[in-house]
């Protein structure tokens, strides 16, 4: 008897060390508490190579943790066309970046390629804003409110999906 094929996610933003990363390990997290952790699995990538093979930002990394999320064993990489092969939703966290992935997207995918915060805020074209730039922490507590909203809307359509 063949296994059941697992979900497979993708965060993407634009340098892969703010918000993408933040996504993936809070959604990881929520999964493990909702017992999917085996059922889905989530990578995360930038649109642009800047900052390839580097950790988080540390900004992200110590408000995530002061959360609960550790990322320090993530990576940053840089979104490809490859990719739309191998995950069945491939989410942006703001309009520039969608735009960026569709150029990409190949006319064969079948998956779900679309904003990440669409799952918090249906039909309203929301955008996870980059901390990036922001002076102190508060615009990375920001980040991981809309992240945790979003996560927990994604988590209702993949038990739907995988019919748990």
């Amino acid at each position: 008897m063949s296994q059941p094929r697992k979900l497979s996610v993708l965060m993407v933003c634009l340098g892969n060390i703010c918000r993408s990363p933040t996504a993936q390990g809070v959604l990881e997290a929520r999964l493990k508490l909702a017992g999917l952790q085996d059922k889905v699995t989530v990578d995360s990538a930038g649109t642009a190579a800047w900052h390839t093979g580097k950790a988080p930002d540390p900004r992200s990394q110590q408000v995530a943790l002061q959360r609960g999320y550790n990322l320090s064993h993530l990576r940053a990489r840089q979104a490809t066309r490859e990719d739309f092969d191998h995950f069945d939703y491939v989410l942006a966290m703001d309009e520039d970046n969608l735009n960026d992935l569709r150029v990409l997207e190949p006319a064969h995918y079948q998956g779900e390629l679309s904003l990440f915060l669409d799952y918090a805020f249906p039909n309203q074209k929301r955008s996870v804003p980059d901390p990036y730039y922001t002076q102190g922490d508060k615009g990375f507590h920001e980040v991981v409110d809309l992240i945790e909203n979003a996560s927990d809307g994604l988590i209702k359509v993949l038990k739907q999906r995988l019919e748990v």
